[in-house]
């Protein structure tokens, strides 16, 4: 299955994760406008930006970088609905890496959601829901996930999953090198 041809979608009794929408966007800019789950979302290599966005325009026009993103092979970037409420809570970046160091062939798995779901529970049914498929649909050895040290719940979360903690640190560009990263089935 190549992700970029075809996105699948993942469903729980709880969630449903699917290919982000525009539609997404005013239920995303209360993710990403959260001060509280700001320092949650990874955004190693992502040039200087920390993802918080102030406005429906801002978080517009990162729905379309990620739209482009996905066009081009780069990554895809799947909404999460919580299909009690029927909103979009949070996001899934999934893509390959492909480096020198110790993660090649990882998929990279980053979720971020609003503060009010950082929370063990919720985590893991995400965490569950998401972390066995990507081997499949990236074709990849393994996953990385970030959690800082300060992440408590998520890393819980990610640890009732099965990932470990990594003592490598991740290689970014220009000779950033970056931790906190864990890793599942490799």
């Amino acid at each position: 299955m190549n992700i970029y041809e075809k996105c699948p979608e993942f469903e729980s009794e709880r969630f449903l994760i699917r290919l982000l929408h525009d539609k997404d966007c005013d239920d995303l800019l209360k993710v990403y406008s959260d001060k509280k789950a700001l320092p949650f979302f990874n955004s190693d290599n992502c040039d200087g930006d920390n993802f918080y966005y102030e406005t429906k325009e801002r978080m517009a026009e990162a729905i379309g970088f990620w739209h482009m993103s996905y066009k081009n092979g780069w990554f895809v970037r799947l909404s999460i609905v919580d299909k009690e409420t029927t909103s979009v809570i949070g996001t899934i970046e999934l893509c390959l890496r492909v480096s020198e160091d110790k993660f090649n062939n990882m998929g990279i798995l980053r979720v971020d959601v609003r503060s009010d779901y950082e929370q063990e529970d919720v985590l893991s049914d995400i965490f569950l829901l998401i972390t066995p498929k990507i081997g499949e649909v990236l074709g990849c050895k393994g996953v990385l996930t970030k959690a800082p040290i300060y992440a408590v719940e998520r890393i819980k979360a990610i640890q009732k999953v099965g990932f470990i903690k990594s003592e490598h640190l991740l290689s970014g560009k220009n000779g950033h090198t970056y931790d906190g990263y864990w890793t599942f089935g490799k």
